[in-house]
């Protein structure tokens, strides 16, 4: 015991009675535990951990303190200056240890632990030196395990104000104002979102926004793509299975919502989920609780869901495709999040901090735009919404010129004067290429771009599969292959 680190007391004690019996008690054990100071009001204590407050491991008070200061007001002005301290209450208010009320009423304001100072050896010790004691002791435990949990959560909100930094809504626009109340709104509950919008409008960066602002910001957001998996695999992928459940499941393996406990869900595309998982999900949103492939009992989860849509939902639930009881459960708060078209205010501060970004991420210098530029660049018709904006700025800096200008916004655009935009006219001529790029390097460029195009005007990443003839799932691998968000 004599090498563990002297747990350092602050006693807040005006008896001298009482202080003689606290010393008493804590003699035997002053190579463990030294009462540092002793002070004889609250507000003395305060002003004293207010100063030092690192100087001390545990707090030993007597419930009736001079000075006005008591109690569990007491306690909850030394919580306020350092949550991490731990409190040992000692009074005469009860000689009932097993007074419940009066314990709770201490336990919720913040004590550790409570002792009442009759009977037994009044003249000499404590009432229980023995749990006295070892209360000490655990509560020094708990406080080192406190400032540890403190120092862990510290580190984690600084991670997700990062986050949010990288994840900022860009615009002053009153839609993107809107926009922003709606989030910080839902926010503040743990209600079902739906977010509607256009492809390429930014409704996963709503969702984000959403859980980081949230109670829930410190545990996961589990983002998944319901279009982007085969209608079989779905309720598999969502709930997960136990082992042997069926051919080929030889270990278990936890769903997404099992991954996504404690935090937020965001099932994106969820109009594409088939109606067999609709029946599904819909139990999860009224009961909390999911059905593992193979696990005879429900498992209870604890799981904000956030969905999105770029669908009108309301006509798939007309035409049957939608069960209407899902989307009524999902659509507690709606979010419409408007097309670029309808915030062209926006547009140069998008297109001055994807410029920053990307010009950082390369190394180079961030080029000036044109004022001619700039027009042209607010007054397209943007159908790809931001995401498109967002690829023709990666374009215009692929070009590499220190000024944007109206021939190259109007080339990275797909605009020709007197002639015809075809991959054989513009993509594919190789003159002016100053440096030889491997055949794999190129084909991987090439088809990122062109994929981004697609994608860009596209209503959705199904259709996007459809246009380029492939299915939903592997247009999804191959935009994780690509490095395309």
């Amino acid at each position: 015991m004599a090498a563990e680190k002297q747990i350092q007391v602050l006693l807040i004690e005006d008896e001298e009675f009482d202080v003689r019996r606290v010393q008493n008690t804590i003699k035997p054990f002053l190579d463990r535990i030294h009462i540092k100071k002793i002070v004889s009001n609250g507000r003395a204590a305060l002003a004293m951990l207010t100063e030092k407050k690192e100087k001390f491991d545990v707090i030993i008070m007597d419930f009736q303190i001079a000075g006005g200061l008591m109690g569990e007001n007491l306690i909850h002005e030394i919580k306020k200056i350092d949550s991490a301290l731990q409190i040992i209450v000692i009074t005469k208010m009860t000689v009932n240890v097993a007074d419940y009320d009066f314990a709770n009423s201490l336990m919720r304001a913040g004590a550790f632990w409570y002792c009442t100072k009759y009977p037994g050896d009044i003249e000499e010790y404590i009432y229980q030196p023995t749990d006295f004691i070892l209360s000490i002791i655990n509560a020094y435990n708990k406080k080192l395990l406190e400032r540890e949990r403190n120092k862990t959560n510290k580190k984690l909100l600084r991670s997700v104000e990062e986050t949010l930094a990288q994840k900022k809504i860009i615009g002053e626009s009153s839609a993107v104002e809107n926009l922003r109340l709606q989030i910080h709104k839902c926010a503040s509950s743990d209600v079902s979102v739906l977010i509607s919008g256009s492809s390429g409008t930014g409704k996963e960066l709503v969702a984000h926004n959403i859980h980081l602002l949230s109670k829930r910001r410190l545990e996961n957001f589990v983002p998944i793509n319901c279009g982007s998996i085969p209608s079989e695999l779905v309720e598999s992928e969502l709930f997960g299975y136990e082992k042997g459940s069926f051919t080929g499941a030889n270990s278990a393996k936890a769903g997404l919502f099992e991954a996504a406990h404690h935090g937020t869900i965001f099932l994106d595309e969820v109009g594409e989920l088939p109606l067999s998982t609709q029946v599904k999900l819909l139990r999860v949103i009224q009961d909390g609780q999911i059905e593992k492939i193979g696990r005879t009992e429900s498992m209870k989860v604890d799981v904000r869901i956030i969905a999105a849509t770029n669908q009108n939902l309301e006509k798939e639930v007309e035409e049957k495709r939608f069960r209407e009881d899902l989307y009524y459960r999902l659509n507690v708060v709606p979010i419409i999040v408007p097309p670029l078209r309808e915030r062209a205010e926006d547009i140069p501060l998008l297109v001055d901090y994807f410029l920053s970004e990307f010009s950082a991420d390369m190394g180079t210098n961030k080029p000036e735009v044109t004022d001619d530029a700039m027009s042209i660049l607010k007054h397209a018709p943007w159908k790809g919404n931001v995401r498109e904006l967002k690829n023709v700025i990666q374009r215009l800096l692929f070009i590499n010129d220190p000024i944007v200008t109206r021939e190259g916004v109007r080339f990275a655009l797909g605009i020709l004067d007197g002639a015809k935009n075809t991959m054989t006219s513009t993509m594919l001529d190789f003159s002016s290429l100053e440096e030889v790029f491997p055949l794999r390097q190129m084909e991987q460029l090439v088809r990122q771009k062109y994929v981004e195009f697609i994608r860009s005007h596209s209503n959705s990443d199904a259709e996007a599969a459809k246009k380029l003839g492939i299915a939903p799932s592997n247009f999804h691998r191959m935009c994780k292959e690509l490095g395309i968000k």
